[in-house]
């Protein structure tokens, strides 16, 4: 697979650290459960990193929720992973997939349109009319082809399918095996050592498309919550924005502070209380930290080509609010509210708050 694209998966992009862990496995004369590439503590170093090896930390949250994750892939359960939009879930079940099958391409992305030929099988026509129900005709899903490789296959938003879809999941969970009927003796497609669901789910869209209680005992549910500590969030963002960067850092300055303020925005429009206790409406938009990453990228890149180069709170400004008035009417109200009384009153002795207020202002007018 090539590696000049723009984004390339975790066991591409992480390669020589997913090699160095097993080398470190082997010596160790670790035994692998089956059908897994790593180790379950390999699993762990490489997704929250190892100094002593140079693997860097690639989820930042919670640790233990971490170590909980690999110990029910090691089960019978699958895992589901929950939590507000923006907290990396999908990033934690693509790592786990890396490591654990060194495979996280196996994905299925849950939609309105999303059929249970997505998780079974179908069938190529022309080869079906021509041959019959054989093996080269059929068409495997994602989930057929996890089974007969032993490999973790990634369920994308589980709850946009619709409820007799999800339910299709119930069977192969429980038993660990396909039926294709037209293939008559020989129907039954049995999972290897090391198939096991990762599927994710956003609390926002609870209630959009219910689980069945029957396929909610199949899963083992991990919420994954939004980054609790300002300072390391400041330096996270820094951290990503620099990589995301990449050879541009060296055309755009862009000081702590400003980061500082952007983080406050969105930790207080989150929360729905400012640093001072106001309470204020939250929007009804995702302030992630993944969308705050957005915003001081996108603010980097208007600096860079429209601006002077150094990137101010009124870039800050100008990219925020592309992305707090994305959904709802009265998240425009929420968000001047929040400028004309929680900014202001900053406004007055704060320059960079003074900036991003008359940015702010200008949207308005």
């Amino acid at each position: 697979m090539e590696t000049d694209a723009i984004r390339v998966p975790a066991e591409v992009q992480y390669a020589g650290q997913l090699a160095a862990l097993a080398e470190r496995d082997a010596a160790a004369k670790e035994v692998l459960p089956p059908g897994w590439r790593l180790s379950p503590r390999a699993v762990r170093d490489f997704i929250t990193g190892d100094p002593k090896l140079g693997i860097d930390r690639k989820f930042y949250g919670d640790d233990p929720l971490v170590d909980r994750a690999i110990v029910t892939l090691l089960g019978k359960q699958g895992l589901m992973l929950v939590g507000e939009p923006g907290t990396a879930k999908s990033m934690l079940s693509e790592l786990l997939a890396a490591a654990v099958s060194g495979n996280s391409n196996l994905t299925i992305q849950g939609t309105a349109g999303t059929t249970e030929d997505h998780i079974r099988y179908s069938w190529n026509y022309a080869l079906l009319l021509a041959e019959g129900p054989t093996q080269r005709a059929l068409v495997p899903s994602p989930v057929y082809q996890a089974m007969t490789l032993g490999q973790i296959v990634r369920f994308e938003e589980v709850t946009r399918a619709v409820p007799e879809v999800q339910d299709t999941l119930v069977s192969v969970l429980s038993e660990k095996q396909l039926m294709v009927p037209e293939f008559g003796s020989d129907s039954r497609v049995s999972a290897k050592p090391g198939f096991n669901i990762i599927a994710t789910a956003n609390l926002r869209d609870r209630g959009v498309n219910e689980m069945s209680s029957a396929l909610k005992r199949r899963f083992n549910f991990e919420t994954v919550k939004p980054i609790a500590d300002r300072e390391f969030e400041i330096e996270l963002i820094m951290r990503h924005l620099d990589a995301d960067l990449g050879a541009r850092r060296g055309q755009v300055t862009i000081a702590r502070d400003v980061i500082e303020l952007l983080v406050t925005a969105f930790r207080e429009l989150r929360s729905g209380s400012t640093e001072e206790g106001t309470v204020i409406k939250r929007p009804e938009t995702v302030m992630s930290t993944a969308e705050a990453v957005n915003v001081a990228f996108a603010a980097a890149m208007e600096a860079r080509y429209l601006g002077s180069g150094t990137v101010t709170p009124a870039e800050i400004a100008h990219q925020l609010a592309g992305v707090a008035l994305k959904d709802s009417a009265e998240d425009a109200k929420r968000l001047r509210f929040w400028v004309d009384n929680v900014v202001r009153e900053r406004a007055r002795r704060d320059s960079n708050w003074k900036t991003f207020q008359a940015a702010a202002q200008s949207l308005w007018n």
